[in-house]
């Protein structure tokens, strides 16, 4: 069964994402020669048309025998920020954001200039059953925050996708993640042009590998990894911010609904 807003299969993205001989210290700084030699990824798309974005935003990835390491590049000429409390609703400002596909579940990533981040895992309620793989004290949905998304409170997606109902597991901390950002502007002051900001992430692939029910990682040569890269933008005209953002990503989603797996990236490991 496809997905009512699901792409055609041409129009998924496809990275190569390369295996790095050299160490990664996550501070955002990305001018390091390890990310001067990989790959960018081509400039984001708009997420419902597929138009290229008005702010050049890319990202590269790379990977060793601990993580997947994740990079962003954004074009901002007004940088704002102001959530600073983790797992604020970094959506409300600038963001970027990386989801990462599992079985059965998939997780969501956020951050802000000021490195605030916002982290989700979700899970089809047809899998979270008793018995299950995710029957565990970290998934109990008695003494969890969760929410619930896709339900009758969230009319935008309700009855849309094929998998129905999902658990968002609020409280979630990916672990050993490690963030940082790095600003090439003055941070909330509108009479300077800034130039933008970037941003480094390492993913453990022991968090990865929590996702999935009998893949191994790190990955082998050819092993792909279905991921999406988002960045939504506030808009602010005449000192007022409008009610709507725009957003961004590898490639288009057909909605504006990043929340739909079926249109995740797909990233393809080598060791080249």
């Amino acid at each position: 069964m496809r997905y009512a807003y699901q792409i055609p299969d041409e129009r998924i993205y496809h990275y190569t994402c390369r295996k790095t001989p050299l160490p990664v210290t996550i501070d955002g700084n990305l001018d390091k020669p390890v990310w001067q030699a990989a790959e960018k990824s081509r400039a984001f798309v708009d997420l419902v048309t597929g138009e290229t974005a008005f702010l050049d935003t890319r990202m590269a990835g790379l990977w060793d025998n601990e993580n997947l390491y994740i990079a962003f590049w954004l074009q901002e000429p007004d940088i704002r920020a102001v959530l600073t409390k983790r797992d604020s609703f970094i959506w409300y400002e600038n963001d970027a954001e990386v989801f990462i596909a599992g079985d059965d579940c998939y997780y969501e990533f956020e951050i802000n200039a000021l490195n605030t981040i916002y982290e989700v895992m979700f899970i089809y309620q047809d899998a979270l059953k008793r018995g299950s793989r995710f029957d565990t004290p970290e998934f109990d949905l008695y003494n969890r925050n969760i929410d619930v998304l896709s339900g009758f409170q969230d009319p935008s997606r309700y009855g849309k996708h094929c998998r129905g109902k999902r658990w968002a597991f609020m409280d979630y901390d990916f672990p050993g993640l490690k963030t940082a950002v790095r600003i090439d502007g003055k941070l909330n002051d509108s009479s300077v042009i800034d130039k933008g900001w970037t941003i480094e992430l390492a993913f453990p692939w022991k968090g990865i590998e929590k996702m999935f029910a009998s893949r191994g990682f790190p990955p082998k040569e050819g092993d792909i990894l279905r991921a999406a890269f988002f960045r939504f933008e506030t808009l602010h005209f005449h000192g007022k911010t409008l009610p709507e953002s725009v957003g961004w990503a590898l490639n288009e989603h057909g909605s504006y609904d990043s929340h739909i797996p079926e249109n995740f990236s797909c990233l393809h490991f080598t060791e080249n």
